[in-house]
């Protein structure tokens, strides 16, 4: 078979095909983790950003321009995006989209200078590109693509040309990243990229994959702290319409004019095509209202009386029944009242979480490692709030994109994002909120403070390895501090002692720990009594209650 030119169609079968090829290959892409930690979570990350895209076009009507549908695939991969790895490769099709606009079909030469748009545009993405990663890899094939494309022959030509460039690339990633070379692998990012790219040249060839049976989605909840009982629940309405009289539509307007119909409210306008999601108990004047402006293309509606289940604050439950708009239903409302300020924080562990809701959390997105919430999650989250000013306090470096994605995203509401990578940055720098100051002198504080606090964690080693001339046996415990493996001993206590005589300092004052659910009391109570014989700090003790890292240990 011989391909000369690609429609939309076709491009939504290949895309299909490519995100349940990269699903299936997960594990595999998780398991080229760097660290050997268990909280690899690239493969499952770009899985679940590559499946939201998947999701947004597979129903679309046959006949639709390859324009149209990679549109909606990058949209659909933006809401869907999770992690540093999942915003990136999502970038990487946004710019394809742009590549694709205006055309109906695309031939090899116009399919390669879009893949060239989608380098572009990643780039453009990350604010300190690093070379020997997802973006060097996709760099060096797409300009190999478009040297190639005027002179092959069909499309399964140029796939074969493209893919053999990417897999040598992605063999030269340990050559531009020495940490890779010293582990011993090739960087995940761009292994996870190619499963993509191979899976749609399986579908040009005939090849088409089924999601094997031991698949599941991977969620997030969305923790609201506000509840009130007995609330009538009303309806969750979300639609998706094209803008026709674009002159006359303000998105800040129509927000502010359906707002008053219920809460939960997001809005996110792409060009002419508008977004909306809301809980109301009158479905029929929301779309009343926005069918002023144009035609609707999807529209769906629940009754949420039927479908809730009631979640008390700080309560957690091991299932929450949820509606196919994937946004959490549970006994909650936003704030009544307009605020000065709100805070949403992503915490993962019920000790962590009722921290950080004591120390003045409106909101609580529940994730963190090998939980990284997507850019909707945020938006969702960010569109329960009535306050003039939100903090979004990320606490994991592989959430902070996501986060800031979101935050660029919503237009009505502003929302700044603390830079905080570590759930102990995350919490020192709450302690320097001040609600009396202004939103830019709160940012200043939190950011100037927290580049001064020390993160330690401690985990196990899913296998052996070799990290900055470290040995680390399988199933030994392993310090880390800063994001920097420094130890591994037997022992857990072994190696929070060692960490903490690197951390503590003539200077530190508060060394906070937080300790998981695999920890002893006694085991705690031992760490805290090697804390006040040996140094002349205040020590804090929270129960996290956190998966994976047994220790959280914050130095100030």
């Amino acid at each position: 078979m011989s391909t000369h030119q690609i429609d939309g169609n076709l491009f939504k079968k290949i895309i299909i095909n490519g995100s349940i090829r990269l699903r299936n290959n997960m594990n595999y892409i998780n398991d080229l983790n760097v660290f050997p930690v268990p909280d690899g979570d690239t493969g499952s990350n770009m899985s679940a950003t590559m499946s939201a895209g998947a999701k947004s076009i597979e129903n679309m009507e046959d006949g639709s321009s390859i324009s149209e549908v990679s549109k909606t695939l990058a949209r659909g991969m933006l809401m869907g995006a999770r992690g540093n790895s999942g915003v990136i490769l999502s970038q990487l099709f946004s710019g394809v989209a742009k590549g694709f606009k205006e055309y109906e079909v695309a031939d090899p030469e116009v399919f390669a200078n879009a893949l060239r748009h989608g380098v572009e545009q990643a780039y453009a993405a990350v604010i300190n590109p690093v070379e020997g990663t997802i973006l060097t890899v996709s760099r060096e094939a797409a300009d190999k693509a478009v040297s190639v494309a005027h002179s092959v022959a069909d499309y399964e030509q140029l796939f074969v040309e493209y893919i053999e460039e990417l897999e040598a690339s992605l063999q030269r990633t340990p050559d531009l990243l020495p940490i890779l070379k010293e582990v011993g692998v090739i960087d995940s990012g761009a292994a996870g990229f190619i499963e993509v790219i191979k899976g749609m040249q399986d579908a040009l060839n005939g090849k088409l994959y089924e999601l094997k049976k031991d698949d599941s989605e991977y969620k997030v909840n969305l923790t609201n702290i506000q509840h009130t009982a007995g609330e009538d629940f009303g309806y969750c309405t979300e639609f998706i319409m094209q803008i026709e009289k674009m002159n006359e539509f303000n998105q800040h307007e129509f927000t502010e004019m359906i707002q008053p119909l219920g809460d939960s409210l997001v809005v996110v306008q792409d060009e002419n095509i508008l977004k909306v999601h809301i809980h109301t108990k009158t479905p029929g004047d929301a779309l009343n209202l926005a069918q002023h402006y144009g035609f609707f293309i999807n529209t769906k509606i629940e009754n949420m009386n039927l479908q809730h289940t009631e979640v008390l604050i700080h309560q957690t439950e091991d299932h929450q029944d949820e509606c196919e708009c994937g946004h959490d239903h549970s006994h909650s409302i936003a704030p009544a009242m307009k605020k000065k300020y709100a805070l949403v924080a992503v915490v993962n562990g019920t000790g962590l979480k009722e921290t950080f809701i004591e120390m003045g959390c409106d909101y609580i997105i529940e994730g963190g490692q090998t939980m990284n919430p997507s850019v909707e999650d945020f938006v969702t989250a960010i569109g329960k709030i009535n306050a003039d000013h939100i903090i979004v306090i990320p606490n994991n470096k592989n959430v902070l994109l996501s986060a800031q994605t979101a935050a660029e995203i919503i237009e009505d509401k502003d929302v700044r994002v603390l830079e905080a990578k570590t759930i102990s940055q995350g919490y020192a720098g709450l302690t320097m909120f001040d609600a009396t100051q202004s939103i830019d002198e709160n940012l200043e504080e939190m950011t100037d403070y927290i580049c001064n606090v020390k993160t330690g964690e401690v985990t196990y080693a899913v296998r052996d390895s070799v990290y900055n001339g470290v040995e680390i046996k399988k199933d030994h415990f392993m310090g880390i501090v800063n994001g920097k493996i420094l130890t591994s001993n037997e022992t857990r206590l072994q190696t929070c002692e060692h960490i903490l005589s690197e951390m503590v300092d003539d200077r530190t004052e508060i060394v906070t720990i937080m300790y998981g659910t695999d920890v002893t009391d006694d085991e705690v109570a031992e760490l805290e009594d090697h804390l006040n014989e040996r140094y002349s700090v205040e020590v804090e003790v929270i129960a996290g209650g956190q998966d994976i890292y047994s220790y959280i240990l914050t130095v100030e």
